[in-house]
């Protein structure tokens, strides 16, 4: 486990050198980061930290993205998920799997009042529909240590939801 300073990223090369997978999850909120801080962490960090992991000779890597991520949505939570989607794309991976997942339910430390209320619902609708609205944050880890142990489907691979409640029960 190393600890880097995002801020200065490039001087932790290093410790992206040498793994042949590498997973992403990184992202804050912008009630937390304000606008500019959610861009820095949820789309700079990010694109920094796979080109470097590539550079590093990383083969393989695994974005957590969100369900509905697209660089031309009206939406700035959404519209930075798609574009840090294409910036990592872009870096030149052998293998790339996003995962765009739904609401993840998970218990937090921090409070989320607005989040708390939505995961009650969905751990209620999900009941009903299991995959539809939303995924324990416990099947998105497990579907992306899948997406390492399996053979690829080409270069780029996007699992929406529904994939990844599959894989990560399989």
């Amino acid at each position: 486990q190393a600890v880097v300073d995002f801020e200065r990223l490039s001087e932790h090369a290093a410790a992206f050198k040498g793994h042949d997978v590498g997973f992403c999850c990184l992202g804050t909120t912008r009630a937390k980061a304000g606008t500019a801080g959610f861009v820095r962490v949820d789309r700079d960090y990010v694109a920094q930290a796979a080109a470097l992991a590539q550079a590093g000779g990383c083969k393989h890597f695994i974005l957590q993205s969100s369900q509905g991520a697209n660089q031309h949505s009206h939406f700035l939570y959404l519209r930075v998920k798609g574009e840090v989607e294409n910036l990592v794309q872009a870096v030149g991976f052998d293998r790339c799997t996003i995962l765009r997942p739904a609401v993840l339910l998970c218990k937090r430390q921090e409070s989320r009042p607005a989040e708390w209320m939505a995961q009650q619902f969905l751990g209620i609708v999900a009941r009903v529909f299991p995959t539809a609205y939303s995924v324990p944050v416990e099947t998105v880890a497990r579907a992306m240590v899948a997406t390492v142990l399996q053979p690829g489907e080409g270069k780029v691979e996007v699992l929406e939801n529904g994939a990844i409640h599959k894989l990560g029960k399989a």
